[in-house]
C-alpha cells in the first residue's frame, strides 16, 4: 500500500504542470501522465474495495482538539463507527484527524485520502488505510465511489469545493440521492439564505434542489440521518454510480 508522505514536489506539482498555460505538453508527457492518473485510480480501487459502507467526512484542517467542531466530528464518527460504518477522510489534521480518531475508537475501519500540498496537509496517525494522491479529481472520485453518505463540518475552499461537487452529482443524478449532511444548521444559516435569496430567487435551480441538503446539529442526529437512510435503501457494498 502506498503510504502518505510529506510533499517535496512543489512548486512543480502535478496539477501545475498539467495546467500550466505557458507550457506546450508533448504527447509522450501526457501519455505518461495518463498512466500516473490510472495508477492512482487502480491503487485507490484496490485498497478501498473491502472498506464496506462508508461515510465521507469533510471539514477544516485548521482546527485543533479544543474546537467544538473537532469534538463534534470525533463524537459523530465514533457513533457511526460503533454502528458499523467505515469512515473516509482527507487524511490530514483538524476535522479529518478527529474523524479518523473517532472511527478508531468506535472499532470500524477508516481511510485517509491524502493529497500532496505545499502546506497544511500532514497525514494524521489514526488512519487504517492511508493513500496518497497527486490529483484532486482522482481523490474526489474515491470520496464519492466508496461512500453512501456525506457529512460536512465548517471548512474552507476545499470543503465547499467537495460540497458543491457532491451536490452537483446528486442533482444531475450521476449518483444516487445519498444524504448530504451539514453539521450545525446555525453555522450554515447565511449559506442557506444565499441559496434561497440568490440562486433560487433567480431560478438558477429548482426549489426541490434545496432538499438535497440536510442539517444535523448533534452527533446523535448525524447517526439517525444515516441509519434512517440505510433502512430505506439497500446498503450492500454501497458503490455510487459515479463511474457508470
Amino acid at each position: 500500500m502506498r503510504q502518505a508522505k510529506d510533499s517535496t514536489c512543489f512548486p512543480g506539482s502535478a496539477e501545475r504542470e498539467l495546467l500550466n498555460p505557458g507550457s506546450t505538453p508533448s504527447f509522450d508527457e501526457d501519455a505518461w501522465r495518463v498512466l500516473r492518473i490510472q495508477s492512482e485510480i487502480v491503487d485507490g480501487f484496490e485498497n478501498l474495495k473491502n472498506l464496506g459502507p462508508a461515510v465521507s467526512i469533510f471539514g477544516s484542517s485548521r482546527v485543533d482538539q479544543s474546537d467544538l467542531y473537532y469534538q463534534a466530528a470525533h463524537e459523530s464518527t465514533k457513533l457511526l463507527s460503533e454502528a458499523g460504518y467505515a469512515i473516509l477522510t482527507g487524511g490530514g489534521p483538524g476535522i479529518m484527524e478527529a474523524a479518523n480518531l473517532g472511527a478508531k475508537e468506535g472499532g470500524s475501519k477508516s481511510a485517509g485520502l491524502n493529497i500532496e500540498l505545499p502546506f497544511e496537509q500532514k497525514a494524521n496517525s489514526y488512519q487504517d488505510i492511508s493513500l496518497e494522491f497527486r490529483y484532486f479529481f482522482v481523490r474526489k472520485l474515491m470520496f464519492v465511489r466508496y461512500a453512501f453518505a456525506f457529512l460536512f463540518f465548517p471548512g474552507g475552499f476545499g470543503t465547499l469545493d467537495e460540497l458543491f461537487t457532491i451536490l452537483t452529482l446528486v442533482q444531475t443524478r450521476k449518483i444516487h440521492h445519498f444524504p448530504v449532511l451539514l453539521y450545525d444548521e446555525s453555522y450554515w444559516k447565511e449559506f442557506k439564505s444565499f441559496l434561497e435569496k440568490k440562486l433560487l430567487a433567480n431560478a438558477y435551480f429548482e426549489k426541490e434542489d434545496l432538499s438535497l441538503i440536510r442539517f444535523a446539529s448533534t452527533p446523535e442526529e448525524v447517526l439517525k440521518e444515516v441509519k434512517d437512510f440505510a433502512k430505506k435503501t439497500p446498503v450492500k457494498g454501497v458503490y455510487s454510480s459515479v463511474d457508470s
